[in-house]
């Protein structure tokens, strides 16, 4: 699906750079900055042919560039059940979403390149282990449970941070994620059919929501990233308002939605220190295993190896693709100009 080549790259890098030309480190003197933030500060979308800091443009594609792999390499996970669905009807509409889900990387990928890299190098960057994927996917889904369990919770955690990017500074990244959140919030709903169909069914089909809730809480709260005293970005990228929230505050809010849901569906919460606290108006909760969620990030989660593997044979095996649409690009160019030619 990713169809890219260096020739498409190396155009996108000329045509972007020729863009961001004023974000060269030379140029970057404090009265730049501090009109840049000025814009910031005014709510002013900035947009690919504007100038900006080259730290702000690192920071955005190691961004935007992480979470279109997420939503590629997260199809893997549901693409494992799309053969083993319980029906016809669920099947379809699995296959629906993991469509939506490859057609949310493409649109990330195409917000990255307008910062001046191709897709050909962020996918290089993910298969050599330079660049990340969300933590979340480095899980096995063990049961169809599981599948609801990613729409309820993993897309739930997602909608929770991906709404307020849609009012991301950077104007092609805002923009992406307006369709995407719609999609997503599809998704979250799916996934909550699901767990509920289940809750209600059999003590067995029960136990296997718990079971799937079991498993995926704590690494869906680690989704949201490392508490916000490890964040290495989360500061500037909030004074940049490419964030808009804190991850520790995007924890809660999703805290805070989440665990009525479970109670409704009849589900515990794996966490014994869960309580509500009435005089602040939220929940309180323990915290998550962030020895396991640095062990994960840096590629030892249990997956990790299988979901880079599979995206390093898509990517190898699609290449006769990519090239195909280069030669039949370049075909209906040499075409259309012997046509225009002609016809003058």
């Amino acid at each position: 699906m990713l169809i890219q080549s260096s020739g498409i790259g190396k155009g996108a890098r000329m045509y972007s750079q020729g863009l961001i030309g004023a974000s060269h480190e030379e140029t970057e003197t404090p009265e730049f900055l501090k009109a840049f933030q000025r814009r910031i500060d005014a709510e002013e979308k900035i947009e690919p042919n504007d100038p900006m800091p080259e730290a702000y443009r690192k920071t955005l594609i190691r961004q935007i560039g992480q979470h279109a792999h997420s939503e590629i390499v997260g199809m893997l996970p549901e693409g494992n059940w799309l053969t083993r669905a319980p029906s016809l009807k669920r099947k379809a509409i699995l296959l629906s979403k993991v469509q939506d889900e490859g057609g949310h990387g493409l649109y990330l990928y195409a917000a990255a390149e307008t910062l001046g890299v191709s897709r050909e190098e962020m996918t290089e960057q993910l298969l050599a282990g330079r660049a990340k994927f969300s933590s979340i996917f480095n899980y096995p889904t063990l049961s169809w449970a599981d599948i609801g369990a990613i729409g309820w919770l993993v897309d739930g955690a997602a909608i929770m941070n991906q709404i307020p990017l849609c009012r991301c500074s950077y104007g092609p990244y805002a923009r992406a994620m307006i369709r995407i959140c719609k999609e997503e919030s599809f998704h979250q709903r799916q996934g909550y059919e699901i767990m509920l169909t289940l809750c209600r069914g059999t003590a067995a089909q029960k136990a296997m929501a718990q079971d799937a809730l079991d498993r995926l809480w704590w690494p869906s709260l680690m989704m949201f990233g490392p508490h916000d005293s490890d964040s290495a970005h989360g500061e500037q990228s909030m004074k940049w308002k490419i964030k808009r929230f804190t991850n520790d505050e995007l924890r809660q809010k999703f805290v805070d939605a989440t665990v009525p849901q479970a109670e409704f569906l009849g589900l515990t919460v794996p966490d014994p220190e869960l309580r509500w606290n009435e005089a602040t108006g939220h929940y309180e909760f323990g915290a998550p295993d962030w020895d396991e969620f640095w062990r994960v990030v840096k590629g030892g989660g249990p997956m990790t190896r299988d979901r880079v593997a599979a995206r390093r044979k898509a990517w190898e095996e699609g290449a006769w693709v990519r090239e195909a649409a280069l030669a039949h690009a370049a075909k209906r160019k040499a075409r259309d100009a012997a046509a225009k030619t002609a016809a003058e």
